[in-house]
């Protein structure tokens, strides 16, 4: 496989390609937690972090020092359980980042607790009532926090720069006026807004539907050489066919429905059917995700965040009857580019901010 870091064209590197807060038997594809790259030259933006995203970043050849930002479509943990290892371990390769620190940006401060599940017989105790919702800002505050003893020592001792010198995180605000409620309106229907932009890339996002959690954003990115669509976490939602409009290459998540009623459809208990309750409203089928990118317009489709992580590949293999030469199951560490024929579509306004390297 070529270096990553070798080509100077736009092009999405599947660093890991499994869903789910769980270390899956390998199939034959050792898939690690869901993380993507969107690399324009040297430069690389992260969207989320799963588990072993540090090392896939290693493997493709990326070099952390160039890492433009870092996209967090929601604060579920298997999305985000790679951050404490970028912040603690990648902070040696970023202390030249102290002048131009690298954006984290993410869904804010859920605001309330989410609605108990209706077949809890007693309401669960919440975890750090405290502090219950905490945003991307007060994830990133408690990753440092808690690795406080690490750091001190690499900051005192070794005179290192303090990891919040190196990382800028940003809580997404959500556009007013839309009737967004976390529990009573988490995706009201909207317009895409743009949440960063640079000299490379803009990135837009819209609310997308993956309940209890919310915010959940679906992400966009646009360049010179094309675009790239993340839907997140999500089941099948209008607004990300509207984010996802002639977009280039769209990463969609998929479940394998039959799977979850294998796991959870025998089960009488209150955890058994409120976890399959949860996948049903939650996340999409391969169909589903087929569905999406056709209303779309979408030039090609890629399944990833993939659940089971080891489930037999046929399983997914289907999207392709409905969406022939146009759909994709990537392995982890594949290079796509968003526009196989190369053309360069415009993009205005691209150089209105820069990156000191």
């Amino acid at each position: 496989m070529t270096n990553a870091a070798d080509d100077h064209r736009m092009r999405v590197i599947t660093l890991g390609t499994a869903g789910g807060p769980r270390w899956w038997k390998p199939d034959g594809q050792d898939r690690a937690g869901i993380a993507t790259a969107v690399a324009v030259g040297d430069r690389f933006y992260l969207v989320d972090a799963g588990d072993g995203v540090g090392r896939r970043i290693r493997q493709a050849g990326l070099d952390l020092s160039n890492l433009g930002g870092i996209f967090l479509t929601h604060l579920h943990s298997d999305h985000t359980i790679g951050l404490p290892a970028l912040a603690v371990f990648g902070m040696h390769e970023l202390q030249g980042r102290s002048t131009h620190p690298v954006p984290i940006v993410g869904p804010g401060d859920r605001g309330a607790l989410p609605p108990v599940s209706p077949r809890a017989a007693v309401a669960p105790r919440p975890v750090a009532a405290d502090d219950p919702t905490p945003g991307t800002v007060g994830l990133v505050h408690g990753i440092v926090r808690a690795f406080a003893t690490d750091l001190n020592d690499r900051v005192l001792d070794s005179l290192r720069r303090h990891p919040l010198e190196l990382m800028d995180p940003r809580d997404i605000a959500i556009p007013s006026g839309i009737g967004y409620h976390p529990n009573l309106a988490p995706t009201p229907d909207m317009e895409p807004f743009v949440v960063f932009e640079d000299d490379r890339v803009r990135v837009s996002a819209i609310l997308v539907e993956h309940p209890p959690i919310a915010p959940a954003f679906a992400f966009r990115i646009d360049a010179e050489e094309g675009s790239v669509t993340f839907s997140g976490d999500t089941c099948e939602t209008d607004n990300l066919v509207r984010l996802a409009r002639d977009t280039d290459l769209l990463l969609h998540e998929a479940i394998d429905f039959e799977w979850v009623d294998g796991l959870y459809g025998a089960r009488t208990d209150e955890e058994g059917r409120a976890s399959r309750d949860h996948h049903y409203k939650s996340h999409t089928s391969v169909e589903g995700a087929c569905r999406v990118a056709e209303r779309a317009g979408a030039r090609r489709l890629a399944l990833h965040h993939l659940v089971p992580g080891h489930t037999d590949a046929s399983v997914w293999a289907r999207g392709e009857a409905l969406l022939p030469g146009r759909f994709l199951v990537p392995a982890d560490l594949d290079v796509i580019s968003p526009r196989p024929d190369g053309r360069r579509v415009p993009t205005p306004a691209l150089e209105a901010a820069s990156f000191p390297v």
